[in-house]
């Protein structure tokens, strides 16, 4: 199979989820070709082609379509669904469109001069151009260079008889803020680009943001977006046989079928307030299989003064999950922001820091190894860099060394702000992230897990779901790791962007776990609560309480076919599963892992 065609008959496109399905058929490293493309005739005229716009810069901006089809063949009666122009070929509003777009994406006619070292460089769209070169005695003479993905090419135009030869470049470079309209060189929002920093073309490892963004309505973005949800990689397909001694089918008996623990971890932050707290503990352990300390980890909370390590909080919390068979995740060894080093951290340099960064690994891991499923290693590196700064550029790299020797069991993360939640932030793009996994990859570290942190204000689900796919290409686990919702929303808006980020993490086949930040205190949470003080639901804890109950099996119960065979399709997890037939009763338990096949069962009475 050499290629991927998408026909591309189009009502009103949604180019989020055009930009994401592409993304994601990218990932099989085939050509793309959008094969017929055409608005539909049900629309005005001037309506198709702005739709036609649309999908067209959207189609030609992706580096993995390669090709674009119009299926605008034209006829006495007109054409299939769309035309460009009328039987006396005079541009349609979609003409003007094919013809403006045209211009748009040739380099045209560039004139210049030689620099002071005889070089002459300009931007121009992929394709093979025709250089004229005149200098005093030189005669004109042209040359053909084709520009490839390589950022450069260069060449040589040779005098005519004895004289000298003249060097000629060209290269293509994504533009930090390049004429408007701008696709594929950088994030716009509207129409305004925000990416204010240049993003070079370097051989085949392009760093380019994967996406041009445009406003949602609300029904785009939280409303008709849900039915392009699904759950299968969540679920497989089960056969239970019940049979007799001699192996013979038992038609008609009675099956109960019971999920009992989930294989998708979905937590929450604690915090110091859940000790002691009995109704509390009652509340977390009925709904979450996974834990985070919100504080109790971090380094200026087990040393506020050098040499005075206190580790007492975090060893009663880690009892508490321990006892209640929850998961947890160790956040964090280091925090790059300075506001959050310890004071006196901020303070040393040198070897002294050095020193003391070595002793924080040393402490955390003899004490907790094993403990702890994961390790957010290096928090917010994209953003802060305290210890490059002072430990140089290989720092974080040293970090993730060092606690892999001591926990090789341990999931390494980094955990970073701004990925998934919004395209507003130029030092944290999902294409920056995955250059500094990559760094990180070569230089030796072995690089287990990707951390989102989504704390998000109004979240966007199909750039949530583009982000995830690209960065899915890794092939690394995926964590949503301190989810919540701004608290400059009403409660229920907050619920409602809540479920929206859970209903698009919990169907990525790549989203390994999420966590919520809804630690508990007095004073409330961080940013958003799932209870009152009187643990007595709030709307977004009625939201995750019921998508708790969707997104399990629940009690199923049933009886054996001809053959004895009773099949169901459920949720990743543990099962209990009881068989009656007449006096005879049989108990079990079985686990439903992925995979693509049905698993099969046998019980005998």
């Amino acid at each position: 199979m050499d290629g991927i065609g998408l026909e591309g008959h189009f009502t009103i496109p949604n180019l989020p989820l055009m930009r994401a399905l592409i993304d994601k058929l990218s990932t099989l490293g085939l050509p793309i070709w959008l094969t017929e493309v055409d608005i539909s005739s049900t629309l005005d005229k001037e309506t198709q082609a702005i739709y036609l716009e649309e999908v067209l810069r959207e189609g030609f901006s992706h580096p993995s379509v390669n090709g674009i089809m119009l299926w605008t063949a034209l006829h006495p009666y007109g054409c299939y669904q769309m035309c460009l122009t009328n039987n006396n070929f005079r541009n349609l509003p979609a003409g003007d469109v094919f013809d403006k777009l045209l211009k748009e994406w040739q380099t045209g006619v560039e004139v210049g001069q030689t620099d002071e070292h005889g070089a002459c460089s300009f931007y121009g769209f992929l394709g093979e151009y025709e250089a004229t070169v005149t200098y005093q005695n030189l005669l004109p003479q042209i040359t053909r260079q084709e520009i490839d993905n390589n950022n450069k090419r260069r060449g040589r135009v040779p005098q005519e008889g004895n004289g000298p030869s003249y060097d000629y470049s060209a290269y293509t470079e994504c533009k930090a803020v390049p004429e408007s309209p701008l696709y594929n060189g950088g994030i716009i929002k509207g129409q305004t680009p925000i990416l204010t920093h240049e993003l070079n073309v370097s051989g085949s490892d392009i760093n380019v943001p994967a996406f041009v963004l445009y406003n949602l309505t609300a029904n785009t973005m939280l409303g008709n977006d849900k039915k392009c949800l699904f759950y299968q990689e969540r679920k497989r397909a089960a056969t239970i046989h019940v049979s007799d001694v001699h192996g013979d089918g038992l038609q008609g008996a009675a099956i109960e079928i019971e999920q009992i623990s989930k294989d998708s971890p979905f937590g929450s932050a604690i915090a110091k307030t859940i000790l002691g707290n009995l109704p509390y503990q009652s509340w977390f352990v009925e709904r979450f299989n996974a834990a985070v300390f919100e504080d109790e980890l971090k380094w200026y909370s087990t040393e506020p003064e050098p040499g005075k390590v206190n580790y007492t909080i975090p060893d009663q919390m880690l009892e508490f999950v321990r006892a209640n068979q929850i998961v947890a995740r160790g956040h964090n060894i280091f925090w790059e922001d300075p506001a959050y080093t310890p004071s006196w951290v901020r303070n040393l340099t040198g070897p002294e820091l050095k020193s003391a960064v070595n002793s924080r690994i040393q402490s955390l891991m003899s004490k907790y190894k094993t403990e702890f499923i994961h390790w957010d290693v290096s928090n917010e590196l994209l953003h802060f860099d305290f210890y490059e700064q002072r430990l140089g550029p290989n720092a974080s790299l040293q970090f993730f060394q060092t606690v892999h020797k001591s926990d090789p069991l341990a999931t390494l993360f980094m955990n970073e702000f701004n990925v998934v939640e919004t395209c507003d932030d130029a030092n944290s793009t999902v294409d920056k992230y995955i250059s500094r996994l990559r760094e990180l990859k070569r230089g030796g570290v072995s690089m287990d897990g990707i951390g989102l942190e989504s704390h998000f204000s109004k979240p966007n689900p199909p750039f949530i779901r583009a982000v995830l796919d690209k960065l899915a290409t890794l092939q690394l686990p995926i964590w949503l790791t301190e989810l919540d919702i701004n608290n400059t929303f009403d409660l229920e808006t907050q619920a409602a962007y809540l479920e929206a980020v859970l209903r698009e993490g919990f169907s990525h086949p790549s989203v390994n776990g999420i966590m919520l930040w809804t630690a508990l205190h007095p004073y409330g949470c961080y940013r958003m609560c799932l209870t009152d003080n009187n643990l007595r639901n709030l709307p977004a804890g009625d939201v995750v309480d019921k998508l708790l109950k969707e997104w399990q099996t629940g009690v199923i119960e049933g009886h054996a076919d001809d053959h004895g065979s009773y099949s169901f399709n459920g949720f990743l997890g543990e099962y209990r599963v009881n068989v009656k037939y007449g006096s005879r009763i049989a108990n079990s338990t079985f686990s439903l892992c992925r995979g693509d096949e049905t698993k099969h069962f046998s019980i005998q009475l």
